[in-house]
Parts: structure tokens; C-alpha cells; sequence
């Protein structure tokens, strides 16, 4: 497990919880940090309320509420995987709370128990400074054009990942993805751990492609002028909604509920907006595509959730991960 250094934002007190103040509402979150830092340093400028803040990858952020379970620290959770927020929901684990700051935000990124902060989507993420063709679809990337160029998050590490296998078991069914997972890994892609680890190889120039990136992490790095496209393919990509809980264990539930009617007001989805992800609410603008704007894959998450470990273990024989 990382250790997370005290770093005091304004009013806000960002640590390793037990570094902090017992006082002060705990929310763990996944990526990006800058985001959750903004979030929780505006939060405790508006109400005055501290806030303790453990930031990593979706599956560090869930095994350390596993471990925690005899214990519980967290108040609030942020994931990039909306089916850990099921399988808490299906524990009986989570707090019910709808936000009224909800009321524009679509019906399928929302639920009685959770709703999403903010959305991301699923990418290809070309450096165009390499010695490959630009890609335009997943299945470009088994071409001997790029041969050891290519680059994937690992689904066991990464929440978004693990959605786009399930959308394209979802759209091309078992033997043709398990089959392109096994030319992908005959192609020399590599599989090196969660998404900033894909992504960095790509952005340094020693591969070409990622295959599967979450695309908010690209755009806010092309934004910034490295040398990059992010292709959304024409077949089809998944969404990768984040989900935000209130564990049922809290202690403060109304301190809980106040930080999660402030992600969704106004300020706080201009700070997800920021990030370029896209806003949960419809009413807030983005900087970058949105779902109406790209091909979606739509998944039965529930269903792909039951199956996780199979899953999980069927993409590690097909890609030697």
C-alpha cells in the first residue's frame, strides 16, 4: 500500500486516514488526484468541513475497504468501476441517499445508493510522433504494423479496462474478443499494470498505441501539447461511469451526504469538467466528446460483474498477463 503524505489544502487536510483528524470525513477515491484534492479543498472552504482523502487505483482504493471491513474508515468512495458499487450495493453496504443536485443527471449513472461523479470512456491513444499508422479500430492494432508498439491496462487493475472487455464480449461475443486478445498478445502488447502504466510507454515514445485508455487521462495530456491522439473507435467503446457512495458505516452521514450534493452542484462538476471527464449532469458543459457524440457498447453490467473472476482469468490465459 502507498504512503500518502499530509498535504494541507487550504482548510482541507488531505492524508492517510489515522494520519488525521478523527473529526473529518474520510473519502476514498480513485483517480485522478488533482481532482479529488480540488474537490475536497472547495468542499471544506464552503462548509468548513475537514476532509481526509486516500487516493489510488480502483483496486487498491476496494482491497483497502476489504481489509478494513472489521473497521470501517472511509465515509465516502469514489471507484472508476460501477460494478464495485453494485457488488457494495448487493452487501448491503452502502448508505441509500439521492441527491436532489442529481435531478439532471440520466437515469442509468444514478441510483437510489450511487451515482456517478463523472464519466469516462474507453480510447485508443496514438503517440504521432511513432513510426506507426494512425489506428482507427481495436482490431487495427494485430497488424504486423504494430508489432511491440502496443500497450494495454490490465482489467485486474484497472475498473475502465475491464468494462472494455466485457463491451466487447458484449458486441463481438467470446471467441472473436479471446481470439483478438490472443493476436494482440502474439503482436508483443504488453499488459503492464493499471492505466497510467499503459499510458506513460506511449507518451515517452517507447510504444505507439495504447489499446484501451481511458481517454480523460489522454485528453488532459493533449491539452497540455503532448504529441498524441485519442481515436474513439467507429465500432464501439464503453463508458466507464464513476461511480459515489456513502458507506452505510459512516458516522457522519449528514457531513456524507453534504459532499456528495457538492460534486454534483454546479461548482464541483465544472471541477470533474476540468479533469476532462465528462460531467454526470447533462446541464453542465464538457470540454471533450460526449455520450451522445460517440459509439457505445451497451453492457449488462450486472451480468458481466457475476462473471468478473472467469473473466479475468480467461483475458490473463489469452494474453500470458
Amino acid at each position: 500500500m502507498p504512503i500518502v503524505k499530509p498535504l494541507v489544502l487550504g482548510a482541507c487536510l488531505v492524508a492517510l486516514p489515522g494520519l488525521a483528524s478523527a473529526n473529518a470525513l474520510t473519502v476514498y477515491s480513485a483517480g485522478p488526484g488533482a481532482l479529488i484534492e480540488h474537490l475536497a479543498a472547495d468542499f471544506s472552504e464552503e462548509t468548513g468541513i475537514e476532509v481526509n482523502v486516500f487516493q489510488s487505483t480502483t483496486g487498491q482504493v476496494m482491497a483497502r475497504l476489504e481489509s478494513e471491513q472489521a473497521n470501517p474508515l472511509a465515509d465516502v468512495v469514489i471507484s472508476a468501476s460501477w460494478d464495485s458499487a453494485e457488488s457494495l450495493h448487493e452487501e448491503g453496504l452502502l448508505h441509500e441517499y439521492l441527491s436532489p443536485n442529481a435531478e439532471t443527471v440520466p437515469d442509468f449513472l444514478k441510483t437510489d445508493h450511487y451515482v456517478a461523479q463523472g464519466v469516462s470512456a474507453l480510447a485508443l491513444v496514438w503517440n504521432r510522433n511513432s513510426d506507426v499508422p494512425q489506428p482507427a479500430d481495436w482490431s487495427d492494432l494485430t497488424d504486423a504494423a504494430y508489432r511491440d508498439q502496443v500497450t494495454m491496462p490490465d482489467p485486474a487493475q484497472s475498473g475502465a479496462a475491464f468494462e472494455l472487455v466485457t463491451g466487447l464480449l458484449t458486441a463481438m461475443g467470446d471467441e472473436e474478443t479471446w481470439s483478438l486478445m490472443e493476436a494482440l498478445a502474439d503482436n508483443g502488447m504488453l499488459v503492464p499494470g493499471p492505466n497510467a502504466r499503459a499510458l506513460n510507454p506511449v507518451l515517452q515514445g517507447a510504444k505507439s498505441v495504447v489499446f484501451g485508455a481511458v481517454d480523460y487521462i489522454a485528453l488532459g495530456q493533449q491539452a497540455e501539447g503532448e504529441a498524441i491522439e485519442v481515436i474513439f473507435p467507429a465500432s464501439g467503446t464503453v463508458i466507464a461511469p464513476r461511480p459515489m457512495m456513502i458507506l452505510a458505516s459512516t458516522d457522519m452521514p449528514s457531513e456524507a451526504e453534504q459532499f456528495v450534493d457538492f460534486v454534483l452542484s454546479e461548482q464541483g462538476q465544472a471541477r470533474v469538467a476540468e479533469r476532462y471527464l465528462m460531467p454526470s449532469r447533462t446541464d453542465i458543459e464538457a470540454l471533450r466528446p460526449t455520450i451522445e457524440e460517440l459509439t457505445l457498447i451497451e453492457v449488462d453490467s450486472e451480468a458481466m460483474s457475476a462473471q468478473r473472476e472467469a473473466i479475468l482469468d480467461r483475458f490473463r490465459e489469452a494474453t500470458g498477463s
